[in-house]
């Protein structure tokens, strides 16, 4: 597949696939994140997402989502960038951008059989839990527990090189 056609640009393409998708009985993975710079942790969680059903969507926050969550000096790469990278990868099937904070608007549209998340959430700290159990989704934690990160990647990067 063309890595441009796993971009889907507008919720309704989306819907379609996935319509698809259901009727030959798939299991539809969401995940999410701001994948500002990707690394080995993101390379990581994606594949152990995707393991777990038939397809992986891929919610991508938009540049107006990553400034709002992660403050005026990110993103550090595009929303077109960051959508093309991911689709390149083997693991993902769809990428959708969306504008909220949250996920919970995707996650409603979506309805995957499975909600992935890193490590570094639990049950008890995963701020969808509610929306989930609501709507009978199965939440999965996957991935490396944090021990790649994006934002200690710019801030490295940001303060330069260390000195001896």
């Amino acid at each position: 597949m063309n890595t441009l056609h796993k971009i889907c640009r507008d919720h309704s393409e989306l819907d379609a696939q996935l319509a698809t998708l259901r009727a030959r009985s798939a299991t539809i993975v969401l995940t999410n994140g701001t994948f500002d710079l990707l690394h080995v942790g993101h390379v990581r969680y994606l594949e152990e997402a995707r393991s777990l059903g038939d397809t992986l969507v891929v919610g991508l926050n938009s540049d107006a989502s990553v400034r709002r969550y992660k403050g005026p000096g990110r993103p550090v790469v595009p929303e077109s960038e960051r959508a093309e990278i991911l689709a390149a990868l083997a693991a993902v099937d769809h990428v959708i951008l969306f504008d909220e904070s949250t996920a919970e608007t995707l996650i409603a549209r979506v309805r995957p059989d499975i909600y992935a998340k890193g490590r570094d959430y639990d049950p008890a700290t995963l701020p969808e839990s509610a929306l989930l159990q609501r709507l009978g989704v199965r939440a999965a934690f996957v991935g490396d527990k944090k021990t790649h990160a994006a934002s200690d990647l710019i801030a490295k990067l940001r303060s330069g090189p260390e000195t001896p």
